[in-house]
């Protein structure tokens, strides 16, 4: 069938499933005790009730005032959601991108593009309350998961400045003193091969312990052609995580955890010569034949430059959860080491014209204390205070030609923040209620530093004007730039009417804030304006019966957008003037039988750039146009430059564009069937995602066209549902598709998708 179909398909059935389902379940019981087991933190009803930590505390998903998509462990399962970025499979309106090995979530075409010393997301990530600002750990492989939720429109009120997007919230598993276990070994196409296990045990009355390893490894797609290498794209990741919970008092509770992770992997850096719809290559136009290649499978990597990627990190986190009698107080203390380090051919041709290497150390510390009101008042309310410090440095190599890779300078800062916050909800007649909150944020950028590098001739003064670097000023030469404050408040207010237990209609309006920052990775003195963003929603939701549903449409009045682009070694963060966002999502679920569950969901999204004059753009030089006094002038050999034929970043008025990285069209559908077999249950299962076309570059440039992802799932389980057998496809239409595009003045890259592919696995429970 073809793409169209299933488009028109998925969102009619939809739109259509958000109205009506309340008609489908009219003669379904309604009022079903809900309870939340106090071991899992699942739900525990007959219902099947999702209950959700959207608001900083347990909730009905129905009775939340934000869209959410909540996905459970089994739905991970069957969707085949291995690490954080294929949420996207199962989540409309949301993408994964990377930069690099750095990468960026986006809802609703609210993102980041590229990663910088001080920069941060503009989707925060959570795992089990503790906030994760690494962009080289946002993709990281999941462990234990018991569900996830995906938090869309602006949460700046609860869960902090860089939250513009939304947020993702990833629950795991508590250490039992119930002895328990599982492992689970795969293997697939490409050699790939995945082993996971997990044990949890009582060592003490009141303490109990468990830990868990991950172990993912594959040959992958691509083949060099310069060797014939067709493991050039091999990778191997590892992670483990252990937990201590201790039961002080009936009360009182302490959970200590330490994660340390570690990956060897290329695959972000596994990149050809992007060709756009017209058959132009964007690489240095005079590369002669066999020195770059466009199909997906193929790479022209230098073998001696050793393209790749490692990451080191150590996570430490403490968690304590005390009954004040009166209220609920949890504290969350966390300290993070991470070190990666990439080496990357910007030019994306065997030539060797520019080879660089990107590290980046960082430590970071965060500590929140959290105040939950009692359940069953009419005023529920959440308060508490959050300080976040993190120092980063991104020191740089550089390879020119076939010289060898020298220093290429460094930058670095220590951003700090300290907010309190206040939310609260009061319920006015059961029927009516109101929200209101808001956050007070203080963020500081100190010790920001810069050092001059190689690739660098000119830096950009407090007004952004270009300014040569002295001429009797030695390479890396450190150069500081003055700190920067910020200070902002972003409000939440919501109105919502439940005119029954089984529906909620609601109106909201919140605020969010991603802070300033110092562009000290592009060389510049000027400070980057903070973004903000109003966003206006409407929404209704519904449950009963084990039927689901939710509608909403959302209006975003956005500006100063920090906008970043990449030239030789150095990231370029501008402002766009403003933004307009709106769109409608719905999705739906149902058990329809109790072999057969079904869920959809659909986003449509009008994003655009309102008012952007100097957006950068990538053009080929003007070789009539004279050097030094136009910007699309030639550089020439004799100044290092490749001359006529090679890439230059200008500007563009970029008004009235598409947002970069923003699909109109998102679509999921997913369907689960049970069948007693052989002695056991057989599960058959698929998923199909859908994604409009969309641009990777800034001014609708380097366009992606629409495509559509299947996968398939079988998975027995033996009656005492100990033993589980399964098999599984992705991509098995196999469709082939850019996942990334790493674009710079030497060359514009393409990062392909792999192939279709298929594995076996086996797992085991005690």
């Amino acid at each position: 069938m073809s793409i169209d179909f299933w488009r028109h398909a998925s969102s009619t059935a939809v739109l259509a499933a958000a109205f009506l389902a309340h008609d489908a379940a009219a003669q379904e019981t309604a009022g079903v005790p809900q309870t939340v087991d106090a071991q899992t933190s699942e739900p525990q009803t007959a219902d099947s009730v999702i209950y959700v930590t959207a608001q900083r505390r347990s909730e009905r998903s129905l009775d939340v005032p934000i869209t959410i998509t909540s996905v459970s462990n089994q739905a991970l399962t069957d969707a085949g959601v291995r690490q954080l970025s294929d949420l996207s499979k199962v989540v409309p309106a949301l993408r994964f991108d990377k930069s690099g090995v750095y990468t960026q979530p986006t809802i609703r075409g609210v993102g980041t593009a590229i990663a910088t010393s001080g920069g941060g997301p503009n989707v925060a990530t959570y795992v089990d309350g503790f906030f994760s600002p690494s962009a080289a750990a946002t993709d990281f492989q999941l462990m234990k998961v018991q569900s996830v939720e995906v938090l869309k429109g602006p949460q700046g009120t609860l869960f902090g400045r860089n939250t513009t997007g939304g947020a993702i919230l990833v629950t795991t598993a508590d250490p039992s003193e119930t002895p328990g276990g599982e492992m689970r070994i795969g293997y697939g196409r490409f050699n790939t091969v995945e082993v996971q296990g997990y044990a949890t045990s009582g060592i003490a009355p009141g303490v109990a312990f468990d830990v868990e390893g991950l172990y993912r490894r594959s040959d992958s797609f691509q083949t060099n052609i310069i060797d014939d290498n067709d493991k050039v794209g091999k990778y191997n990741r590892w992670s483990v995580r252990t937990g201590l919970k201790v039961d002080v008092s009936p009360d009182v509770s302490f959970l200590l955890r330490y994660v340390h992770s570690k990956t060897d992997d290329p695959s972000a850096l596994m990149h050809n010569a992007f060709v756009d719809e017209e058959g132009t290559r964007w690489v240095y136009q005079y590369t002669p034949t066999g020195f770059y290649v466009t199909k997906p499978d193929e790479v022209a990597l230098q073998p001696g430059d050793h393209i790749g990627a490692t990451s080191n990190s150590g996570i430490v986190q403490g968690t304590i959860k005390a009954d004040l009698g009166f209220a609920n107080l949890t504290s969350y203390t966390q300290y993070r080491n991470e070190r990666v380090k990439s080496v990357q051919d910007l030019d994306a041709t065997a030539l060797p014209i520019f080879t660089i290497g990107i590290g980046s150390n960082s430590e970071t510390f965060t500590q929140e204390l959290l105040l939950n009101s009692k359940a069953g008042s009419p005023l529920q309310w959440t308060t508490g205070v959050y300080y976040f410090r993190n120092r980063d440095t991104w020191p740089t190599d550089a390879k020119l030609g076939t010289a060898p890779f020298v220093r290429n300078g460094e930058s670095g800062t220590l951003t700090q923040s300290i907010a309190v916050f206040a939310d609260a909800t009061y319920e006015i007649t059961p029927q009516f209620f109101v929200t209101a909150g808001a956050r007070y944020s203080h963020d500081w950028v100190t010790d920001a530093h810069f050092q001059r590098a190689l690739t660098a001739s000119v830096y950009e003064d407090a007004n952004g004007n270009p300014v040569p670097f002295p001429a009797n000023v030695p390479l890396y030469t450190r150069y500081d730039v003055p700190n920067l404050t910020n200070d902002r408040v972003t409000p939440r207010f919501v109105i919502r009417y439940k005119p029954t237990e089984e529906m909620s209609l609601y109106a909201s309006f919140t605020q969010g804030y991603k802070a300033g920052l110092l562009n000290v990775g592009g060389y510049s003195y000027r400070p980057v304006k903070p973004e903000t963003i109003n966003a206006y929603e409407l929404g209704y939701k519904y449950a009963q019966g084990g039927i689901s549903a939710e509608l909403s449409g959302f209006y975003y009045d956005y500006k100063n957008l920090q906008v970043s682009s990449f030239q030789a070694g150095t990231a370029r963060i501008t402002n766009a003037a403003s933004s307009e966002i709106y769109g409608i999502e719905g999705q739906v679920s149902a058990k329809v039988t109790p072999d057969l569950t079904f869920s959809a969901g659909a986003a449509w999204t009008h994003a655009r750039y309102k008012k952007f004059p100097n957006a950068p753009f990538y053009q080929f030089c003007d070789p009539g146009a004279v050097f030094g006094s136009s910007p699309v002038a030639c550089v020439p050999t004799s100044l290092g430059g490749l001359g006529p034929g090679s890439l230059v970043e200008t500007t563009t008025d970029a008004s009235g564009f598409e947002m970069q990285r923003s699909p109109a069209f998102t679509a999921s559908l997913a369907a689960s069937y049970g069948i007693d077999v052989a002695k056991g249950r057989l599960n058959l299962s698929g998923n199909l995602y859908y994604t409009s076309a969309f641009y990777f570059g800034i001014a609708e440039q380097f366009r992606q066209g629409d495509y559509a992802l299947l996968g398939l799932r079988a998975e027995w389980t033996d009656a005492s549902e100990k033993f589980t057998l399964a098999i599984f496809g992705e991509n098995v239409t196999d469709h082939r598709y850019r996942s990334a595009v790493n674009y710079a003045s030497l060359g514009i890259g393409s990062v392909w998708a792999g192939p279709a592919t298929w594995g076996v696995s086996f797992g085991v429970k005690y």
